[in-house]
């Protein structure tokens, strides 16, 4: 048996190869869009991919069924309720699916979509479990949350009951050696507390995963619908998306280099502009209008919070970065980046462009210290529900990074703001939105509430 898991740190998104290495039959398991790397193996271990298999429709990326019907033929499965634009194939509970001699058994899974499904892998039919697929329904350390869909009407408290069901009547009781394998980890927006680990075991998850601890199911509702991240903008594009016979991903698109003078033809029409450069690169010179989100980061789903999937955007990246920059856009949806300008690290914008460069203002924490006691400074906190949890700063406003753009004329204009997460990376990323859209007097907290609170400086608990 074969069984590979592709895992991408940037959307921290994990897909899946099996295959029978007697018959050469294999299907793929929650593809990404570029879906080369998929081929290639196949090609390399001598399979043929005649299905592709989604767990659920996915919210946080653009999945690769399509492309890979296009280049296989092969047949797309989705749980039972599962309703699309294109043929598929409806997977029921306990349903079988054999590839000879691997064995495949689909079970019903439902919590995080009420079409979710979760695959158990065995060597043959009637083996024990090797493997189980769990999609978004069990991760390691947490499940899925329950409020990203209601495609079967109901609430999130009816999919938070289903979960419940889903994750102590339906995968608790498999062996414990079987491996846990699921579709996210660590910083993935599709639960809030995901283990870094990429695998693990039934038997390990019933001890420490805290959703698989003996509770009501009143319990369970409690404890998986408090605190899940800001919701990200682009995720009800991408699950629409992933039911539609959208267009399909060139697999071999090169994002064009754009001169200074098509630059500025872009910022004049409008055009979005990423930078993907480090906060303090930014800092020492960005481009009137654009938006801080480094590909050092979460860059594909920052990228879908500040922009719309159908913008055309222009990015800025140190050389060598601007392909994979572009193409981790696409994966999420976002087909139009139209080109790239390359500024090296350390390195000014070319002379041409000096009448559109700022300098962005950023506070450090001594300063801001003194700002708070003279009152002169509105504190915003832009990180995830979850986070503050472990502490505040006195009178910060809560909003995180995924509602910014919608939320931003709560912010007063009656002082300067001063934006901060924990580390300080998506700050850069909430100060530069800002400025974007006309709010100058903001800058933001280098080392963020990690350095704020490393100073000694009490946290005030909520």
């Amino acid at each position: 048996m074969i069984l590979e898991q592709y895992y991408i740190e940037c959307l921290s998104h994990a897909s899946y190869l099996i295959g029978d290495e007697r018959t050469g039959r294999a299907v793929v398991v929650d593809p990404r869009r570029d879906v080369t790397e998929y081929l290639a193996d196949a090609q390399r271990l001598g399979l043929t991919i005649e299905a592709v298999i989604n767990t659920h429709f996915h919210a946080d990326f653009v999945s690769g069924h399509l492309e890979l019907l296009e280049a296989t033929g092969a047949w797309i499965g989705f749980g039972e309720a599962a309703e699309t634009d294109y043929p598929i194939r409806r997977l029921r509970h306990g349903e079988h699916l054999s590839l000879g001699g691997v064995d495949l058994e689909v079970l019903s899974t439902p919590g995080h979509t009420w079409e979710s499904i979760s695959l158990v892998v065995r060597e043959h039919a009637g083996a024990a479990a090797t493997a189980v697929l769990t999609g978004d329904s069990l991760f390691i350390g947490d499940v899925g949350r329950p409020d990203l869909a209601n495609l079967g009407g109901g609430t999130n408290a009816d999919l938070a009951r289903a979960m419940y069901h889903t994750v102590h009547a339906t995968l608790s009781p498999l062996p414990d050696s079987t491996t846990v394998l699921p579709a996210h980890g660590a910083g993935s927006s599709c639960g809030k507390n995901l283990s870094t680990e990429l695998s693990s075991t039934i038997g390990e998850q019933r001890r420490t995963n805290p959703a698989l601890q003996p509770m009501s199911e009143d319990a369970f509702v409690a404890l998986i619908t408090d605190g899940q991240p800001a919701v990200p903008a682009y995720f009800s594009a991408d699950a629409a998306l992933n039911k539609t016979n959208r267009p399909l991903l060139d697999q071999h698109r090169r994002v064009p280099r754009m001169s200074t003078a098509q630059l500025r033809v872009e910022l004049g029409s409008g055009t979005r502009v990423l930078d993907a450069r480090t906060p303090d690169d930014f800092a020492r010179g960005y481009l009137e209008g654009s938006i801080n989100v480094g590909f050092d980061g979460r860059f594909a789903e920052t990228g879908g919070m500040v922009a719309d999937i159908g913008d055309r955007v222009v990015l800025i990246t140190y050389p060598g970065q601007e392909q994979t920059a572009a193409m981790r856009l696409a994966r999420i949806g976002a087909d139009r980046t139209v080109g790239y300008v390359n500024v090296a690290a350390g390195s000014p914008f070319p002379s041409e462009l000096g009448d559109l460069v700022r300098v962005a203002a950023r506070t450090t924490v001594p300063e801001l210290e003194r700002l708070i006691a003279h009152d002169l400074v509105t504190v915003v906190d832009i990180r995830n529900p979850g986070e503050r949890e472990n502490g505040v700063i006195p009178g910060a406003i809560a909003i995180p990074l995924a509602q910014l753009r919608t939320r931003a004329a709560e912010l007063p204009d009656d002082r300067p703001l001063v934006v901060h997460c924990a580390g300080g990376w998506r700050s850069s990323v909430a100060a530069s939105l800002l400025r974007a859209r006309g709010i100058t007097a903001v800058s933001d907290l280098i080392g963020g509430y990690d350095e704020w609170a490393a100073r000694a400086c009490r946290p005030a608990r909520i």
